[in-house]
């Protein structure tokens, strides 16, 4: 069972169960909120205008100021030395396994209470309405079930390939299992794209990522943490069999590491390369990297995988309360956040920031279906979602991904599989052994 499913009982228990409400006598009239955020550019301008939205509109007064505070790294670090004190944000962007972070050093509101609250949580009919994987992702079991943040977009790992290429190569449609991307792969390798518009020709290129990780072991049937041990499975034997096939892969010549930012985006827009993985997000860079490039024919799909059904893996940062101390900016920061997660905003959000939205209903609004309409790449990946699980929300993690990139590095040039990776489990199982160590002695 995913994680994504094992939380379905946790998130199913009744909003009614809270005896008392909290926040019935709170009053956020009036309050000031801060906002750090990473988003950038278009994105940054589609928020300014969806905060200066509900800041004229809203019934209380209440004001939101966006603050960008750099990259996801950049927030969390800037967070690390300010938990604690009067100076952290009402909101702020946050992965699940930053907000772990943060919550070890007791720094963060659980949003459960807010969740329930009879006078200004959701109704079960709209949690119903977030996608299951999305709401579930920001309930923390090691926290006791705790909710460390709420969703605004979501995006997943998708295969991105170059329909005309394998057209020429004779085949119909993009490979369903690893044994089939193997042989396109190695087949493209041979044989360039007529259309490219750069040297060289390759099947794949691969990120020293650990979702990209990830992604690769859940396509293979297995998974990098087990819920139930609350322990890394990074020598899981999904993962070993994933990760030679990587190997076996470059080995051949028929894939190569990534060695610039961007740059399998790149090779694919020329018509060099005929897959990458990346983001869903990714898709109008793609659009725009073909245009200058090949101008070829392209899609999306699942990852190759062993399993029944495909297994993506789905990922985005939530949004996440600091503990401020104020209950009146506290309540502020949740009116906004019910604003925000609303089905007619999502739809604006999703299309302006090209994320996914968190409302199932947001989809039946005429600004996704008519983008549904003129981009059908987007709604092939969007009908991906109902397959999605997700990386574990534990603190630490983001020291484990820098782990799990050496290691991929250390495999992609030759190393043994399976001894790296059980070096690897046990130095991220390590890490997450001083995290728990340290929220039991805060406890």
């Amino acid at each position: 069972m995913h994680r994504l499913a094992a939380l379905t009982l946790l998130a199913a228990l009744p909003l009614a169960a809270a005896q008392e409400d909290p926040w019935a006598e709170v009053d956020p009239s009036g309050q000031t909120v801060t906002f750090w955020h990473q988003h950038s550019g278009e994105r940054e301008e589609a928020l300014n205008d969806l905060i200066a939205d509900f800041n004229e509109t809203n019934a209380y007064g209440i004001t939101v100021e966006p603050l960008y505070q750099g990259s996801y790294g950049d927030i969390f670090n800037q967070m690390l030395v300010r938990l604690g004190t009067p100076d952290v944000p009402d909101l702020v962007v946050a992965y699940q396994n930053q907000a772990a972070t943060y919550a070890l050093a007791d720094g963060l509101i659980d949003m459960n209470s807010l969740v329930e609250s009879p006078t200004w949580g959701f109704s079960e009919e709209e949690v119903a309405d977030f996608f299951p994987g999305f709401w579930e992702q920001d309930v923390f079991p090691t926290f006791g079930g705790a909710r460390f943040g709420l969703p605004p977009n979501r995006s997943l790992e998708v295969m991105y390939y170059n329909a005309d290429w394998l057209a020429e190569l004779g085949y119909d449609g993009p490979p369903e299992t690893p044994e089939a991307f193997r042989e396109i792969a190695c087949a493209a390798a041979e044989t360039p794209f007529s259309g490219a518009t750069g040297s060289g020709s390759l099947g794949y290129q691969l990120s020293l990522d650990a979702s990209r990780f990830a992604s690769f072991t859940f396509a293979f049937g297995g998974d990098i943490y087990d819920d139930e041990s609350n322990r890394y499975t990074y020598d899981d034997p999904a993962a070993v069999e994933a990760m030679t096939f990587l190997q076996e892969l470059i080995q051949d010549g028929c894939a190569s590491t990534v060695t610039e930012r961007f740059g399998d985006q790149t090779d694919f827009g020329a018509g060099t390369l005929m897959f990458t993985v990346g983001s869903s997000s990714g898709l109008p860079f793609y659009a725009s990297a073909v245009s200058e490039g090949a101008g070829h024919d392209w899609s999306v799909a699942a990852i190759p995988h062993v399993t029944p059904e495909p297994v993506m893996n789905l990922y985005g940062a939530s949004v996440s309360m600091p503990d401020t101390g104020s209950l009146e900016r506290q309540l502020a920061t949740w009116v906004f956040l019910k604003y925000y997660t609303s089905p007619d905003v999502q739809a604006e959000w999703a299309l302006r920031s090209n994320y996914f939205p968190a409302r199932i209903s947001a989809a039946e609004s005429e600004l996704i279906q008519q983008e549904f309409e003129n981009n059908p790449t987007y709604e092939t990946a969007f009908n991906l979602l109902q397959y999605a699980t997700a990386e574990p929300p534990t603190p630490g993690y983001d020291f484990v991904r820098d782990l799990v990139a050496t290691a991929m590095a250390e495999i992609a040039a030759g190393a043994d599989v399976e001894s790296t990776l059980t070096a690897l489990n046990e130095e991220a199982n390590a890490i997450l052994d001083e995290q728990l160590a340290e929220m039991a002695a805060a406890q």
